[in-house]
């Protein structure tokens, strides 16, 4: 099996955003649902900057941390030393997982289709099965493309013709906690419908008092998963009793949801 690199944009000012603005974890109350189903220790594949983590210690969960990204994890620790937790974090990434401890619940939210290629997720699914205990359970999501018209239309040849896309004249402009003022500009590179792929750039910028202090253009490239296929996976990687919940719910996923949460039992 031939491995891509993974090309990402979570680092730098990129992982700065993250850290101050991505903060709302609107999944933490399923997933503690799941983690007193299923049991703990816990693992927080691809954790960040700590968005659903921290709120899982501050519940009391055992749950250590994984990501890809060095500047991620920096904020992830600061941010939980900030709140007086120690936590055991882990920077690999996701497809050569190899970490000395097992556990019975491994989530992994918002960041499987960015394994690098299908080889790197299918890895990625062998690798968290290897990690879990007997009877271990693995919970991970894809979007649903198809409920994104935007998204959606870039599958048409014409749409894609007209691919990259400029950049947008105006960036999302925020301000920090620090008082800088962040500006964003994202676009869509290209997509391609056969290998079921899409590549995206970003711009960052940070000023203080009207003056650039810093600038960065990272890319992001992306696999895009239906839910058929990645049962499939599941499967191939040695997992069985897989079910399929739309939208973080206990109800089956429909035509409809737009996030297909997947549990797989090892």
């Amino acid at each position: 099996m031939t491995f891509q690199p993974t090309l990402d944009w979570h680092h730098g000012l990129m992982a700065e955003r993250w850290a101050e603005f991505n903060t709302e974890a609107r999944e933490a109350p399923f997933l503690l649902q799941e983690i007193a189903r299923y049991g703990q220790p816990v693992l927080d594949l691809a954790c960040g900057t700590g968005r659903i983590l921290l709120p899982l210690l501050r519940a009391g969960v055992d749950a250590d941390g994984c990501d890809i990204s060095g500047d991620m994890l920096y904020h992830c620790r600061k941010r939980a030393a900030g709140e007086g937790f120690s936590l055991t974090l882990y920077q690999q990434p996701m497809h050569a997982l190899d970490l000395p401890r097992r556990y019975k619940t491994i989530y992994l939210c918002n960041a499987f289709n960015l394994a690098g290629s299908r080889a790197n997720g299918l890895e990625t699914l062998r690798r968290c099965c290897a990690h879990l205990e007997d009877g271990g359970t693995l919970l991970l999501n894809i979007h649903a493309e198809y409920t994104s018209p935007e998204f959606w239309e870039l599958w048409l040849k014409e749409k894609r013709q007209a691919l990259p896309a400029p950049w947008p004249a105006d960036g999302q402009r925020r301000y920090a906690s620090d008082g800088s003022e962040r500006v964003e500009r994202f676009r869509t590179v290209d997509l391609d419908p056969l290998e079921q792929t899409f590549t995206r750039q970003v711009r960052l910028e940070k000023w203080v008092s009207g003056e650039l202090v810093a600038s960065e253009e990272s890319t992001l490239r992306g696999s895009i998963y239906f839910k058929g296929e990645l049962i499939l996976m599941l499967q191939v990687a040695g997992f069985r009793e897989i079910t399929v919940r739309g939208d973080y719910t206990d109800q089956p996923a429909t035509a409809d949801s737009v996030e297909l949460v997947f549990t797989a039992i090892k």
